[in-house]
């Protein structure tokens, strides 16, 4: 019995790996119009997001569902805090 519960849980995860891989998918890109230049959306960019939300008192929720005003005003808002050089 043991070793059938473990050959169901390879199994089931075996099968379920695809769809996590798919489900992340390649970055979006998105273009800013104001500063002429693309985003790629990922995780890096998916934390700066999440700070302005919080720095400008923004109820969560993803920027694919932001109107395109406030989408532009993250984009302004990610040209004055660039990420730190490491």
């Amino acid at each position: 019995m043991n070793r059938f519960a473990i050959t169901l849980t390879l199994l089931a995860a075996g099968l379920s790996a695809p769809l996590m891989v798919k489900a992340d998918g390649p970055p979006q890109r998105y273009y800013d119009k104001q500063h002429k230049d693309y985003h790629e959306w990922n995780a890096n960019e998916e934390k700066s997001y999440t700070v302005y939300l919080g720095e400008k008192h923004i109820t969560v929720h993803t920027f694919q569902k932001a109107k395109p005003k406030e989408q532009q005003d993250y984009w302004n808002w990610r040209h004055e805090h660039p990420d730190e050089k490491r």
